[in-house]
């Protein structure tokens, strides 16, 4: 038995992933899939995701294989849901896996760790969460950090519990942008009269508790027009956010702005990143695939931590929040309100100050 206690890799010839999150968490697990291939150059690597994320991932040139859970199968009957499950876990086993990575916090993510039938089976302590006997799933199990820790790290962490120790170098986030999707969103924002550099913004996330308040952003877009900047927005496909989009361009009507709030897929979004001369965000997606592409970012947090979720390796980047001493809460809204303080107080000239440090 070595110090670590690490397991022999040597046999290691498949290998899966699972992470069943949202889209900006699926794609800060691509360092990992990075390492796996430098590390272990003969595998197969696979990825379990949900369906709807495949986009953050697809184009990683150490993933071969997806295989994608539907969200859509949680509103199915307990047997509807089941068939579907267990139809998509029998693929998964007869896949054969060697070693099984699971950085999914639920219990479906376990689930198929076991049934997948690997010998080994990696993720983290789940304490005594989950069901009865999850921890006996996995046969190394990370411990969990309980301070802050960035979640690229984080995930790299069960790697180094089999004793996988990556490089600085090979921590970066990947996205792959086909060119096709590239020029398809030049000629989209040159109909929509934009030409030459834009700053991008995108205010919403399906966490309201993590926006501005919309007559910030207004502002914010007020004072950029001032100085002469193009002004691009985006949102999600979500009525809802495409509702707060609506709202911030109501009383500046007389600016064009160009709007592409609910119209990009995850990649055309990835592109309009990529071309814009700077990004604004809140901690959503657009902000880890700014980090990806390197497109210079000023991002502003609220209750959430921005060393656990901020820029990753990205050099051209700034965080904006009010440093108050509740931060970060990790609540939804003061006490759960919903509307939190250290966004609703956030001076928009603080933004801008930061937008002006990057190279306005």
């Amino acid at each position: 038995m070595n110090y670590g206690n690490y397991p022999d890799l040597s046999s290691v010839k498949k290998i899966l992933v699972i992470k069943m999150r949202h889209h900006g968490d699926v794609l800060l697990t691509s360092p990992l899939f990075s390492v796996l291939q430098s590390h272990l150059p003969n595998a197969r690597i696979d990825a379990y995701v949900y369906a709807d994320t495949v986009p953050m991932l697809d184009g990683h040139p150490a993933i071969v294989k997806f295989f994608g859970y539907d969200r859509k199968w949680k509103k199915l009957s307990f047997f509807g849901k089941f068939a579907k499950e267990f139809s998509l876990l029998k693929e998964i086993r007869k896949e054969g896996y060697d070693l099984v990575i699971n950085l999914t916090e639920g219990d479906r993510g376990a689930i198929a760790a076991l049934y997948s039938g690997s010998p080994l089976r990696v993720g983290f302590d789940p304490g005594t969460g989950g069901f009865i006997g999850k921890r006996k799933t996995f046969t190394h199990l990370a411990k969990n950090f309980s301070g802050s820790r960035h979640t690229v790290e984080r995930n790299l962490d069960v790697l180094r519990k089999i004793g996988i120790f990556p490089s600085e170098e090979e921590r970066d986030l990947f996205l792959d942008i086909p060119s096709a999707v590239m020029q398809k969103m030049k000629e989209d924002l040159q109909k929509q009269g934009i030409t030459g550099p834009y700053v991008l913004i995108h205010p919403t996330s399906r966490w309201r508790f993590k926006c501005l308040p919309m007559e910030k952003i207004s502002k914010l877009i007020e004072m950029l027009h001032k100085k002469g900047v193009k002004v691009v927005l985006t949102s999600g496909p979500d009525a809802v956010e495409k509702a707060m989009i609506e709202e911030i361009l109501k009383p500046i009507s007389h600016i064009s702005v160009g709007n592409f709030s609910g119209k990009t897929t995850l990649k055309e979004l990835a592109a309009l990143v990529k071309l814009a001369k700077m990004l604004v965000c809140v901690d959503s997606v657009p902000l880890h695939i700014a980090s990806a592409v390197k497109t210079p970012v000023v991002t502003v947090f609220g209750p959430t931590s921005d060393l656990n979720w901020g820029p990753w390796m990205h050099k051209a980047s700034r965080v904006v929040k009010k440093n108050l001493p509740c931060q970060p809460c990790n609540l939804d809204g003061c006490a759960g309100s919903k509307k939190s303080d250290c966004l609703l107080t956030l001076p928009v000239e603080q933004i801008y100050k930061a937008c002006e440090e990057l190279g306005l």
